[in-house]
Formats: C-alpha cells, structure tokens, sequence
C-alpha cells in the first residue's frame, strides 16, 4: 500500500512539473520570411519655395494708412493689400485737373484772337489790294496774326502738358493702393500702419500658393545612379522616367499628394560635392507655405527581397542579430546584415535568413534569449510593404 501511494504522489508531481513547464513557456509572436516586393523611400532634406516668389514694393513715397491683410493669408489676385497715404495725391490730380481747365480756357481765348486777327489781315489784304491803306499797315496786322498764332499753340501745349500731368497724377493716385499681383500666401509684413516707405521698401513676399516646389541636394554617386554611371542614361531621360515622389512634413506626416522631380542640376557645387535638385507638388488648400522645410522621398522597387521589422533586430558591437525560431521552438541568435535603405520600420535582409525560416518578432530586446523555447504565435504584425 506504501508503495502504491508513493508511486501515485510521484505520477502527480511529475504531471505538475510539466503543466508547470508548459504554462512557463512563453506565446511570442513570429512571421515566416519569404522573397517579397517592397518600395523603400530615400528621403532628402528640402527647402519649400513657391513657384513665383513676388517681392511686393510701393511704387511711391509715403505712409502707409493701412494694411489690409496678415501673415500667411491667403489672397487672390488684385486683392488690396497696403493703402498708402492718399490725401497729396488726390491734391495733385485735383490740381491737375485744375490747370487742365484754364490752359483749356486760354486756348478758345487763343482762339478767338486768331479769328479776330485772321478777320483783320484779310480785310488788310483787300485794302491793299485797292491802294487804301500802305503795305506796312497790312504787314502789321499779319504780324499780329502770326503772334494770336504762336499765343494759340502755347495755349495748346499747356493743355497737354496739363492733361499730362493729371495722368502722372492719377498714376501715382492709384499706386498709393498696392495690390496682389497674383493669387498666393502672404510672407512676412515688417512695416505696420504710419511707416514711410518707398520703392526701395520691401513690404512682403507673395508666395504663389498653387504650387509648391522643394528643393533639395544630392551627392554625386546619387547623380550617377540617377543618369546611370556607364554613360548610357542621361539626367534628362533618368527624369521622364522618375516615379512620383512624397514630401513629408516637417511634423513627420506625409504630405497627401505625390510630386515630381522637375529639374536635376547636372552641376556639381565644387563646395559641397551636392547637386541640387527640384519637386513640384500641387498646392490646391495651401498647405504648403513657402520658407518651411521637409523631406523628399524617392521611391525604389525591390523585388524578391526577404524583409523584417527593424524591431525584430538587435545590435552586439555593431553586427545586427535577430532570432530564427528551429522546429522544436527554440531561439537561434542569427547573424544579419541589411540593405543601407531603409524605410524607418523595415530592414531588407541581404544575407543571414533564407526564405521560408521563421523570425521571432516579438519580446526582442526585452525577454528573449538565445536557446529559449517559446511557442510560436502567427499573425503576428507584418513588415510595411
């Protein structure tokens, strides 16, 4: 009976060891690598300008009355942006109206003298003709003819040099109201209301809102993969044939519409070793503003690449590890080396891993060890494609 009772006490205790055991071995998640498509992006630091970048400038002298719209606004074209002081102006174009209006006068009173002396040489004339008056007689009375004349064309000249100063005057009348060339997103406005300027001032900057362009650089072996460093490509043909490319904001989000590289200088700076590039986006909400900065990204196609979460890797004296997970569960530290390009959150694996092996992905870094057994959970969060 001893025995018997010992002997059951054993059975119990080896069947709670193992319930144990079991209940101690962790659920981690893992994925199965295999030869997959991936679109990795190479992002540059960018530069944001409008596409016409307008420096707005009064055409005059004076004081600015009255500012009539704020920084960053948005303004259509010959939208009012600055009044500047318009009182001596409109002095000036009602004086010139003014003058107007007696150099017209002093011309029908011209007028009516040359009639006058018109009418008197002509009886002259006849007189003459007849030997009633002496020759000096009629030549003074063509004399005075030709002086009504003369008196005329000054009347004349007056009136033009009149009528034009009241244009120069309503020109400058309406260059007091500085207006908005274009449609765009207001810069920068550093004089407020009572500040004298002159056309050496400059107000602000016109940003054109309807389309945005980012610039940024790149060195020369990037140049040479993008013309094609044996000399058959060009810039040109490597930029009919560049994707659409994304700009990412300087607050980490992805601008929603996609660009295009628009010009790529084939002209190194001797500084830097950079060539300098450019992307238009469209800019329909504007959004964009000109002066922020961001980040281009050119996409590149990857075929039949073995891609893993940069979570699931780990650093020992600069070799990157993950875990392969053998058939019976266990962690196999694996050496690994990536592809330079990344996207942030993946990694492509060029060697270490063949398709089909299965990576641990979850607790690396935290409680995974090498030779641990685990009980491998699928489904688990897949690489970003």
């Amino acid at each position: 009976m001893l025995c018997i009772g010992a002997a059951a006490l054993s059975s119990c205790s080896k069947k709670q060891d193992a319930q144990q055991q079991q209940q101690q071995v962790p659920e981690l998640a893992v994925i199965t690598v295999g030869p997959d498509s991936a679109t990795l992006y190479t992002s540059y630091p960018a530069t944001l300008h409008g596409r016409n970048d307008v420096e707005i400038r009064p055409q005059i002298t004076g004081f600015l009355t009255h500012v009539h719209v704020q920084e960053g606004q948005h303004v259509a074209a010959g939208q009012v942006l600055f009044t500047i002081d318009q009182v001596s102006l409109q002095a000036a174009v009602d004086a010139a109206k003014s003058q107007i209006m007696q150099a017209e006068a002093s011309v029908k009173v011209a007028e009516a003298n040359v009639n006058t002396a018109q009418t008197n040489a002509t009886n002259n004339k006849l007189l003459l003709d007849q030997n009633i008056i002496a020759k000096s007689a009629y030549q003074t009375s063509v004399d005075q003819l030709n002086a009504m004349r003369a008196q005329l064309n000054q009347a004349r000249a007056a009136v033009s040099a009149a009528r034009a100063q009241l244009v120069s005057a309503q020109k400058n009348l309406s260059y007091s109201v500085v207006r908005a060339p274009e449609s765009g997103i207001i810069g920068t406005i550093d004089f407020k209301e009572g500040a004298l300027v002159s056309p050496q001032t400059l107000l602000t900057v016109l940003s054109s809102s309807n389309a945005i362009e980012a610039y940024f650089s790149f060195t020369e072996r990037e140049l040479l993969s993008f013309a094609g460093s044996d000399g058959a490509g060009s810039v040109e043909s490597a930029l009919k044939h560049m994707p659409a490319v994304k700009l990412q904001l300087a607050d980490g989000n992805i601008y929603p519409l996609d660009g295009k590289v628009i010009s790529i200088s084939g002209v190194l700076d001797t500084s830097t070793g950079s060539a300098t590039a450019k992307a238009a986006f469209p800019n329909p909400d504007g959004l964009l503003r000109s002066g922020s900065t961001g980040k281009v990204m050119i996409p590149s196609r990857m075929n039949n690449v073995i891609m893993i979460p940069q979570s699931a890797t780990y650093e020992i004296q600069g070799l990157k590890y993950c875990f392969t997970v053998d058939g019976a569960g266990k962690l196999v530290q694996t050496p690994i080396t990536v592809s330079p390009k990344d996207d942030g959150k993946n990694y492509i694996v060029e060697t270490g891993l063949e398709p089909g092996q299965t990576v641990l992905i979850e607790g690396v870094g935290i409680s995974a060890q090498e030779g641990m057994t685990i009980k491998p959970k699928t489904g688990g969060a897949q690489p970003a494609q």
